[in-house]
């Protein structure tokens, strides 16, 4: 875990320290001068005896007792020198700047794991090592630059890369952010994202840390580390967004390749993400825009007001925001917008998006943002675009602006995309600590992405319904490979899940009788064959014996047919559910809209096993389908309560069935509260 001696130390050496400021040793000694480090600063370089002005050494032998190193080393020489300064110099914090370790490959690795065993048996922590440094109120760490202002009421920053880092600061300091601490984990040997997540969490009421966290990762070691402490901080008021990169097969390639550490699932994460109630970004833009909105006072509610003095930005801001699910309401006729009206020049229009035109004043902005805050008691949070052709200062109105953001209760996103032209002005409007979007459709959609974010779920597993032991038996009683129909009937039935009526016939007469019990129509299906839309082994609608006798001898003379099997035909809205297990998360429950539209359309939501009614709730919320389970154009919609209610079953039952590896129900058929399982594939290892 992080020490006082990382975060706080009273005395620092830079090892392989130079007067050099273009290579790494040498600008974060200058970094650590330069931003006023207040500690004992030593330099260590067997060729040069006096660098930077800093009292400065030949060997390690020479030093004093030292609570953090900095190595700016060839990776070969680390751990010799961790292990010197460990065990007779009483180190306890070292940041390994250093390349060439487990990126590179085995021998790499092993270096890398010999650092680790020593610092762990001294009881130290290990930044890095391939990273770029620290940077905390105490001291800049760093090799690179900018170096952002950090104060308590930053951001606090984990990054699995160093140079991403570099390039989210880089997006974050123009926005007006500003930083608490930044750490730079990099092949995370000992220390990773789980582990500073686990500080924050563990000392959250004891430090002053900021509410706002943020992270960029490129792997997860320890999923269940890492959902524990992000849902507890969350749980606690804090904010979290990040990014997880390496969500394609080639992405994850990439990361594999700079950080040392294999990428994961990018369902597991997903999911892993909204169980925890992160809010994920895929870009750094995106990051610092949802940061900005962190930093924000919260939006309580959907309504937005868009105050405008053009007209195409608040077109496309208008367009983002409800494309994910925002409203942007239309103001009801009243005495307080007919007042309002006789403030604003002729031609504003007091609708929704207000436009009081280009020639707008800093005054009738104020009386906008007041009719919003006190008189519209429709509006939850506003948006205010104003930016400038060059012409004439716009300072009052970014002192207006800057008056009501800190006064009003509801939030107020200042939208001011004239970086250029009025450079002064905003540079006078940013250093009262406020923050920009500079652009619309990127606010817009970062909104929308904070809004749709769920709440961190509930941690108990709901077993209402669902008989562990009886799963446990069926499990214990089948072979690895993919399950005979009795088989997932039964499991299926142990969990509470209905399923239509069905029977396997290996006969002519198997068939009919099968038909003839559970009641024309029926549907008869292939057993053998994977996909069975592939081979033409799906029949509906049969409604005589003897189309099930020609259908049956069809279907058997298909290859891989072992019987056919008799279902009741159902009907209703096609829908899906899968699961696919996944080393280290456990289980990813997927769902959607059925039958052939889940693989050409992909629309469909995750969750991690095992997951809440709420949960299974904002999962069907999210699928872009959503309005189809609702109910769209006179035709009938689907119970959502008892489609959630099904999910969350399933999620129990797979809880205590980690041997099922991959498994779909599809299609689930839904017609109001009646929804039934019509085909169901699950396969299990042991």
């Amino acid at each position: 875990m992080l020490n006082r001696q990382l975060l706080a130390p009273e005395s620092i050496v830079v090892v392989g320290a130079s007067n050099n400021i273009t290579k790494p040793g040498g600008k974060i000694l200058k970094n650590l001068i330069g931003h006023g480090y207040k500690g004992q600063l030593f330099a260590l370089n067997p060729n040069d005896a006096n660098i930077q002005g800093v009292p400065t050494y030949k060997t390690l032998g020479e030093l004093p007792e030292i609570d953090l190193a900095i190595l700016a080393i060839p990776a070969k020489s680390c751990p010799e020198a961790v292990e010197f300064l460990a065990t007779k110099k009483n180190v306890r914090a070292f940041i390994v700047i250093s390349g060439g370790f487990s990126e590179i490959g085995a021998e790499g690795e092993l270096l890398e794991k010999q650092m680790v065993a020593i610092v762990k048996k001294t009881g130290g922590c290990l930044i890095g090592p391939n990273c770029i440094g620290v940077l905390t109120p105490n001291y800049a760490g760093v090799f690179t630059t900018p170096i952002p202002k950090l104060e308590s009421c930053g951001c606090d920053f984990v990054s699995g890369s160093g140079a991403t880092a570099v390039f989210i600061i880089e997006s974050a300091i123009p926005k007006g952010l500003h930083f608490s601490r930044v750490i730079s984990v990099g092949n995370s040997a000992q220390i990773g994202v789980e582990e500073v997540l686990e500080y924050w969490n563990l000392n959250a009421e004891e430090e002053n840390f900021s509410r706002v966290k943020l992270l960029y990762i490129e792997s997860i070691s320890n999923p269940d580390k890492f959902l524990y402490h992000a849902r507890s901080l969350v749980n606690k008021g804090f904010r979290l967004a990040a990014i997880k990169a390496g969500s394609s097969s080639a992405g994850s390639r990439a990361a594999s390749s700079h950080t040392g550490a294999m990428a994961n699932s990018d369902s597991a994460v997903e999911a892993l993400f909204r169980k925890a109630g992160i809010v994920r970004c895929y870009g750094r833009e995106e990051l610092t825009t949802v940061a900005g909105i962190f930093m924000s006072k919260k939006l309580e509610g959907k309504n937005m007001a868009i105050i405008t003095h053009a007209g195409g930005p608040a077109v496309m801001l208008t367009d983002a925001l409800e494309a994910g699910g925002l409203n942007i309401p239309h103001l009801s006729d009243s005495p307080a917008k007919e007042r309002l009206r006789k403030k604003l020049f002729a031609g504003s229009s007091v609708e929704n998006p207000v436009d009081f035109l280009a020639t707008g004043t800093a005054e009738q902005l104020g009386d906008i943002i007041d009719a919003c805050e006190n008189d519209f008691d429709e509006i939850d949070g506003m948006a205010v675009i104003f930016g400038s052709p060059g012409l004439t200062s716009v300072k009052d109105v970014y002192e207006v602006l800057d008056q009501k953001m800190k006064i009003c209760k509801k939030p107020i996103y200042p939208i001011l995309p004239s970086v250029i032209n009025v450079e002064k002005d905003l540079a006078y409007f940013l250093s009262h600590g406020n923050i920009n979007f500079p652009d619309e459709v990127l606010l817009g959609r970062a909104l929308t992405r904070v809004y749709r974010t769920p709440e961190p779920s509930d941690e108990s597993i709901m077993l209402e319904g669902v008989d562990i032991p009886e799963i446990r038996r069926i499990i214990e009683s089948c072979q690895s490979g993919q399950l005979p129909p009795d088989k997932i009937h039964a499991l299926l039935s142990a969990a509470s899940i209905p399923y239509v009526k069905e029977r396997v016939a290996i006969t002519e007469s198997d068939a009919i009788e099968a038909a003839h019990e559970i009641g024309f129509p029926v549907v008869m299906k292939v057993v053998g064959p994977i996909h069975k839309s592939d081979v033409d082994g799906v029949s509906l609608n049969i409604r005589s014996d003897e189309t099930i006798r020609l259908e049956f001898n069809r279907m058997m003379s298909i290859p891989e047919t072992t019987a056919v099997l008799i279902a009741q035909q159902a009907e209703g809205t096609e829908l899906f559910l899968g699961a696919k297990y996944e080393p280290k998360f456990g289980h990813i429950i997927l769902c959607g809209i059925g039958g052939i539209f889940v693989e050409v359309f992909k629309d469909v939501t995750s969750g991690l096993a095992p997951l809440s009614f709420d949960e299974a709730l904002s999962m069907i919320r999210n699928l872009k389908a959503y309005p189809l389970i609702k109910g769209f154009r006179g035709k009938p919609g689907v119970d959502r309560q008892k489609f959630a209610e099904i999910i969350v079953r399933l999620s129990s039952m797979l809880r205590f069935a980690t041997e099922i590896k991959e498994m779909d129900i599809n299609p689930l058929l839904g017609k109001g509260d009646q929804i039934v399982a019509v085909d169901a594939r699950i396969t299990i290892e042991k």
